[in-house]
């Protein structure tokens, strides 16, 4: 099924009209996405690799969770709905911070034109991953790495295959964020 998906302008104001999400990504409407990055205690990232069957980035690490706004959807529902949905995790507003709104306006070479908004979240990891329970269609694996892990891997993103290369400045912002909080 394809789900509807308000359409915003390039300022990030709502128009008031939805439209399919593979209209969204065939025309290039700007759009929301909700991303959730979870860190413990110990200062480790959650990490989510992308399905095999994804047509954007298949099998690159990335958000520890991420989706689409439905159409008439606030962006803290879907970043609830969307950690339910693809690791099986409850959480609440109140477990939710707000680091920031990041443009990605990028186009692939399968046509799909990608100008999202993600406003993004942290949030603490408060169980062991053991017990989570992702969607297939979403998520091939998930893994938790350290800081320093994660910072080597980036700084190797355009060749070793692991991270969306082109995301760099973006997961930096992240783990500042998250590094905050750890320390």
């Amino acid at each position: 099924m394809d789900e509807l998906i308000d359409i915003i302008t390039k300022e990030g104001k709502p128009t008031g009209k939805p439209a399919p999400k593979s209209e969204i990504h065939t025309k290039g409407y700007y759009h929301n996405t909700a991303h959730i990055w979870f860190y413990t205690t110990k200062g480790e990232v959650l990490l989510a690799q992308r399905a095999a069957t994804k047509v954007i980035c298949p099998l690159l690490w990335d958000v520890s969770v991420a989706g689409h706004v439905d159409a008439g959807e606030t962006i803290t529902q879907a970043a609830i709905r969307e950690v339910q949905e693809e690791i099986g995790l409850t959480i609440y507003e109140k477990d939710l911070d707000k680091i920031g709104v990041f443009e990605c306006f990028q186009s692939y070479a399968n046509g799909i034109i990608d100008n999202e908004f993600h406003h993004t979240f942290i949030a603490a990891l408060q169980t062991d991953i053991k017990t989570l329970n992702f969607q297939k269609e979403e998520v091939e694996a998930i893994k938790l790495v350290s800081i320093s892990e994660f910072k080597t891997l980036l700084e190797n993103s355009k060749n070793n295959n692991h991270f969306i290369a082109s995301n760099y400045t973006y997961y930096m912002k992240v783990l500042d964020a998250i590094g905050l909080k750890t320390q």
